[in-house]
């Protein structure tokens, strides 16, 4: 297999996912609800014809849905960048021969898997993805090593590294950075991360 898929996860605990829902919900309920949202992307994730690379954030659990024979479980860089951690995914798949690597996180429910088998076919012709979320950030992004070739970490680092998340200029940032460095990218799809409490009013 040429293509690896990353999946980011946290490890569900009461008061440290979904911290905005949290805050109008409660933990339990941010907990259930994130709970649903790992569901519909384990199930979504089955259907992508990809290597499946899951990280955890903190550690790997002894039992969960996620089965060992249909995920390659990781554990996340413990860096509390966000960007550190996913340079370092990124560049575990570069290291391991894949071709192309794509990432995703559990935060965005529309997320559907013909999405994400275009974005690698897209990946065919093009150096990178990415996946636009309509707060400003992106639900994915994704890379071809072979058409990168050397270029591959710096390209990562200028996308990557010494930045800040969480707010509305996040996917224009990364563009940015993409157009430093010369890198052609195609755009996935806008869809909506499951951040607020309206954002996951049908999951309720």
């Amino acid at each position: 297999m040429t293509k690896a898929l990353i999946i980011f996860i946290k490890n569900p605990q009461a008061g440290k996912v979904k911290t905005r829902i949290a805050a109008t919900l409660g933990n339990e309920k941010a907990l259930e609800i994130y709970g649903k949202l790992l569901e519909i992307t384990r199930k979504m994730a089955l259907k992508i014809n990809a290597d499946k690379h899951l990280f955890y954030g903190l550690f790997i659990p002894e039992k969960d849905n996620w089965s060992e024979n249909d995920f390659k479980k990781k554990i996340q860089s413990q860096s509390l960048d966000l960007g550190v951690r996913m340079m370092d995914a990124f560049m575990q798949m570069k290291n391991l021969g894949y071709e192309k690597a794509l990432i995703i996180g559990s935060d965005c429910p529309d997320l559907k898997p013909e999405i994400i088998n275009d974005a690698f076919d897209n990946l065919a012709e093009t150096p990178a993805v990415i996946g636009p979320a309509l707060d400003g950030g992106y639900y994915s992004i994704g890379f071809n090593f072979k058409i990168l070739g050397e270029r591959a970490k710096p390209i990562l680092e200028n996308v990557f590294l010494n930045k800040t998340w969480s707010h509305e200029n996040v996917a224009k940032e990364a563009k940015a950075a993409l157009a430093e460095t010369k890198t052609a990218f195609l755009e996935m799809p806008a869809l909506n991360d499951a951040d607020t409490e309206a954002d996951v009013a049908h999951l309720l």
